[in-house]
């Protein structure tokens, strides 16, 4: 009896134990393989609720910690759900379209911890009324289209944007190219231009994707962006065109090699034509040069003209200064070749390719054109608005100079100087 009123006594004993042990657990849990559980994903985002007045630009704004953002579901008073994707960066979600004006929306955010365990949140928040100003706004890529490898994507204004705007402008235009290459946004003094490329020129075959999601944008100023624009669009071949004032010859370069040398008569001493690295905007089989008011006034039509520079510089053809071609200056700013070479460079360049011109008696003025070439890439990433990329902050390769040669390095541009003329012939 004494024996087994000890056994007893010692199964109590342990059984009484067992809890004890389970209870020191709790202040620790452990999973399955015996380590500490993840903590609980915490979850901040906006707008914060009951918002009023929001931009239709307005973006979910996502701050995780210990997890991240699986499910965003955002949706509008009737309980239509809107389109939209997380940034690549998780930093927010973004609707694939401008949202509407003086609409309220709701927003459901869910969060999960590496152990798969979700946290929600929601906000509701209303948008404004349709804005009073708006600034216009023009995308310079085009869909379904072929350009050259030095095509820069560049957006403009209509009016100036003011330094604390652009940051968030820049935001909201996106970039895709495929192969990657990735580049950087730079601002014109101004405010009036922004341009996108990457440290070299685009590889032959690259397809490149635009998203300027500006449409509720704030512009500064009270004004608001006018509409989403986009495209996606195909780079061809490596062309360049040089043009030496020097020797009054342009040489065609086609995949690194010289296909033509073509004479040349740029502007004269008073109406000097501009050094530096400009790149083909338009191409037009036959337009009008006006320049009534100016201190040489004089209407012309002139056939195969190729726009390099806002204020008036075109290569085109010109048969009064077939003479002069390859001997002297007397255009009004342009580059004049013969109607046989004109025609010759309509056919063989695209819009894109860069033509460099030096030795002439001024330098090319940024944003006076797409001028993102004129200027070295270490000098290009400091007009971003936002931080640039680690992985392609300048030390900088020579602009124009990938593998395989290229265009030597630009002139350095001189201080702006205004120029409006539509045309120097």
């Amino acid at each position: 009896m004494v024996l087994r009123r000890r056994a007893v006594l010692l199964m109590m004993l342990v059984m009484t134990a067992i809890p004890l042990v389970v209870a020191g657990c709790t202040g620790n849990p452990l999973n399955r393989a015996g380590r500490p559980a993840p903590p609980p994903a915490k979850l901040a985002i906006t707008p914060a609720p009951d918002s009023r007045d929001l931009p239709t630009s307005v973006e979910i704004g996502t701050a995780v910690t210990d997890g991240k953002v699986t499910d965003v579901v955002l949706t509008d008073a009737g309980g239509a759900r809107v389109d939209g994707a997380m940034r690549a960066d998780g930093t927010s979600w973004m609707p694939t379209r401008a949202l509407a004006n003086k609409q309220t929306y709701t927003a459901e955010v869910t969060a999960k911890n590496a152990a798969g365990k979700a946290v929600t949140q929601k906000t509701t928040f209303s948008t404004m009324d349709k804005p009073a100003k708006r600034t216009v706004t023009n995308l310079n890529l085009q869909s379904d289209q072929t350009y050259g490898v030095a095509m820069p994507i560049t957006l403009s204004f209509d009016s100036d944007i003011p330094a604390d705007a652009r940051p968030g402008i820049q935001r909201r235009l996106l970039v895709s190219t495929d192969p990657p290459q990735p580049g950087v946004w730079s601002w014109d003094g101004n405010g009036r231009q922004v341009s996108y490329r990457a440290p070299d020129f685009w590889r032959p075959g690259t397809t490149i994707g635009v998203r300027a999601a500006l449409d509720g944008v704030p512009m500064g100023g009270g004004s608001y962006g006018d509409t989403d624009r986009g495209g996606t669009a195909k780079i061809g071949n490596r062309q360049f065109l040089e043009i030496d004032n020097s020797t009054k010859q342009m040489s065609v370069f086609k995949d690194d090699v010289l296909v033509r040398k073509i004479p040349v008569s740029l502007g004269k001493s008073s109406t000097p034509t501009s050094s530096g690295k400009m790149v083909i905007m338009e191409k037009h089989e036959s337009t009008v040069f006006d320049t009534t008011g100016s201190p040489d006034p004089y209407v012309v039509t002139v056939s195969n003209a190729q726009r390099l520079t806002w204020g008036g510089e075109f290569i085109h053809a010109a048969p009064w200064s077939v003479g002069d071609q390859g001997e002297r200056n007397v255009s009004h700013g342009c580059t004049n070749v013969s109607d046989e070479n004109s025609e010759w460079l309509m056919e063989t360049t695209r819009i894109g390719d860069l033509v460099t011109i030096r030795g002439t008696e001024v330098t090319l003025d940024q944003g006076n054109g797409w001028t993102a070439w004129n200027v070295g890439w270490d000098e290009f990433v400091k007009g971003s608005a936002l931080p640039v990329p680690a992985d392609i902050r300048p030390a900088s390769p020579t602009p124009g100079a990938p593998a395989g040669g290229g265009p030597p390095a630009a002139e350095k541009p001189a201080a702006p100087r205004s120029s409006s003329s539509p045309g120097g012939r």
